[in-house]
């Protein structure tokens, strides 16, 4: 190798910028989070059901709940600890990483994970209210409006993190591939 040739990458490889990504990237990103957690609920639905012998879906409804949240929760912290991303975050150039830095850390991931859940249930409560007061059907408001409110605290910070991420020490960032195939 020459003085003026530079090493190239493995087309796996990626590097890091601290550019916040857009809110469009993001919400595409969370959009097709969205259809693989179908996915997850689906298996781990169809596992709790044979492995309880539930022939119908409101039969040990706050045991179904539980076993549902943790494997979801399963899902992310196994795709957040292995490179900071799941699928849909790859495919959007989207990496989670600490805001001290180095690796993450379980109990970062881990308080991540409950935070993440805290603002869309608070505005599924708020809209289950206003729909049960303006007549609406509570089920359109919470399909077009909850997806939309983990997006308000975004306006109004300085860098456009979501406030689960500044509240766990987590930060989203933009992640460019690499240009060398």
């Amino acid at each position: 190798m020459n003085a003026r040739s530079k090493p190239t990458q493995a087309p796996e490889q990626t590097q890091l910028s601290d550019l916040t990504p857009s809110r469009g990237r993001l919400f595409a990103s969370m959009m097709y989070e969205g259809v693989l957690l179908f996915a997850v609920t689906f298996l781990a639905g169809y596992l709790f059901d044979t492995l309880t012998q539930s022939r119908h879906g409101l039969v040990l409804r706050g045991t179904r709940q539980i076993w549902l949240f943790l494997a979801i929760g399963a899902y992310f912290l196994i795709c957040w600890r292995r490179n900071g991303q799941t699928l849909p975050m790859k495919a959007w150039h989207i990496r989670l990483r600490s805001t001290i830095g180095g690796p993450l850390r379980w109990p970062q991931m881990l308080l991540r994970y409950a935070l993440m859940w805290l603002l869309p249930l608070a505005g599924s409560a708020l809209i289950w209210v206003a729909a049960t007061l303006s007549g609406w059907p509570a089920f359109l408001m919470f399909i077009v409006a909850t997806p939309f409110l983990v997006f308000l605290p975004t306006w109004f910070t300085q860098d456009g993190q979501f406030l689960h991420d500044r509240l766990a020490g987590t930060r989203l960032v933009s992640v460019q591939p690499s240009k060398n195939p």
